[in-house]
Protein backbone atom coordinates (compact mmCIF):
# COMPACT_ATOMS: atom_id res chain seq x y z
CA UNK A 1 0.00 0.00 0.00
CA UNK A 2 1.36 3.41 -0.96
CA UNK A 3 2.27 5.63 1.98
CA UNK A 4 0.83 9.14 1.89
CA UNK A 5 3.40 11.90 2.28
CA UNK A 6 2.88 14.53 4.93
CA UNK A 7 2.94 18.17 3.96
CA UNK A 8 6.35 18.43 5.59
CA UNK A 9 7.71 15.57 3.46
CA UNK A 10 6.30 17.17 0.31
CA UNK A 11 7.88 20.52 1.20
CA UNK A 12 11.20 18.86 2.00
CA UNK A 13 11.17 17.04 -1.35
CA UNK A 14 10.45 20.34 -3.11
CA UNK A 15 13.35 22.05 -1.35
CA UNK A 16 15.66 19.20 -2.29
CA UNK A 17 14.57 19.41 -5.95
CA UNK A 18 15.14 23.18 -5.91
CA UNK A 19 18.58 22.74 -4.38
CA UNK A 20 19.49 20.17 -7.05
CA UNK A 21 18.20 22.44 -9.80
CA UNK A 22 20.17 25.40 -8.44
CA UNK A 23 23.36 23.36 -8.39
CA UNK A 24 22.72 22.20 -11.95
CA UNK A 25 22.65 18.52 -11.06
CA UNK A 26 19.11 17.92 -12.19
CA UNK A 27 16.55 19.61 -14.40
CA UNK A 28 13.32 20.57 -12.67
CA UNK A 29 10.18 19.28 -14.32
CA UNK A 30 6.80 20.64 -13.33
CA UNK A 31 4.75 18.16 -11.35
CA UNK A 32 1.08 17.76 -12.22
CA UNK A 33 -0.63 17.62 -8.85
CA UNK A 34 -3.49 15.18 -8.82
CA UNK A 35 -5.73 15.42 -5.82
CA UNK A 36 -9.45 15.16 -5.14
CA UNK A 37 -10.10 18.78 -6.13
CA UNK A 38 -8.16 18.43 -9.40
CA UNK A 39 -10.07 15.31 -10.40
CA UNK A 40 -13.43 16.94 -9.62
CA UNK A 41 -12.44 20.01 -11.67
CA UNK A 42 -11.36 17.86 -14.62
CA UNK A 43 -14.64 15.95 -14.53
CA UNK A 44 -16.51 19.25 -14.28
CA UNK A 45 -14.71 20.56 -17.37
CA UNK A 46 -15.78 17.48 -19.30
CA UNK A 47 -19.41 17.89 -18.18
CA UNK A 48 -19.63 14.15 -17.52
CA UNK A 49 -21.28 12.39 -14.60
CA UNK A 50 -19.16 10.30 -12.27
CA UNK A 51 -20.30 7.10 -13.96
CA UNK A 52 -19.62 8.47 -17.47
CA UNK A 53 -16.17 9.74 -16.44
CA UNK A 54 -15.32 6.39 -14.83
CA UNK A 55 -16.27 4.56 -18.04
CA UNK A 56 -14.19 7.03 -20.09
CA UNK A 57 -11.16 6.38 -17.88
CA UNK A 58 -11.77 2.64 -17.77
CA UNK A 59 -12.01 2.49 -13.97
CA UNK A 60 -14.67 1.34 -11.55
CA UNK A 61 -17.11 3.98 -10.34
CA UNK A 62 -16.01 3.26 -6.77
CA UNK A 63 -12.41 3.97 -7.76
CA UNK A 64 -13.33 7.36 -9.19
CA UNK A 65 -15.33 8.16 -6.06
CA UNK A 66 -12.36 7.20 -3.88
CA UNK A 67 -10.17 9.56 -5.93
CA UNK A 68 -12.66 12.42 -5.69
CA UNK A 69 -13.03 11.93 -1.94
CA UNK A 70 -9.28 11.87 -1.39
CA UNK A 71 -9.13 8.30 -0.11
CA UNK A 72 -6.95 7.13 -3.01
CA UNK A 73 -4.85 8.70 -5.75
CA UNK A 74 -4.63 7.59 -9.37
CA UNK A 75 -1.35 6.07 -10.49
CA UNK A 76 0.30 4.99 -13.72
CA UNK A 77 -1.84 5.08 -16.86
CA UNK A 78 -4.82 6.69 -15.10
CA UNK A 79 -2.61 9.55 -13.97
CA UNK A 80 -1.27 10.01 -17.51
CA UNK A 81 -4.79 9.93 -18.93
CA UNK A 82 -5.94 12.60 -16.45
CA UNK A 83 -2.98 14.75 -17.49
CA UNK A 84 -3.96 14.33 -21.15
CA UNK A 85 -7.56 15.30 -20.35
CA UNK A 86 -6.28 18.38 -18.54
CA UNK A 87 -4.21 19.40 -21.57
CA UNK A 88 -6.77 18.78 -24.32
CA UNK A 89 -10.11 17.49 -23.01
CA UNK A 90 -12.06 17.66 -26.27
CA UNK A 91 -9.63 15.61 -28.34
CA UNK A 92 -8.93 13.06 -25.62
CA UNK A 93 -12.63 12.49 -24.97
CA UNK A 94 -13.30 12.23 -28.70
CA UNK A 95 -10.47 9.71 -29.10
CA UNK A 96 -11.60 7.62 -26.14
CA UNK A 97 -15.25 7.69 -27.15
CA UNK A 98 -14.54 6.07 -30.52
CA UNK A 99 -15.54 2.42 -30.80
CA UNK A 100 -12.62 0.02 -30.43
Amino acid sequence: MKKKCSIFEQLLAGVQRSRQAASGTRAVTPVFQIDAVTIKKLRGRTKLSQSQFAVLLGVELSTLRNWEQGRREPTGPARALLRAIRNDPERVIRALARPA
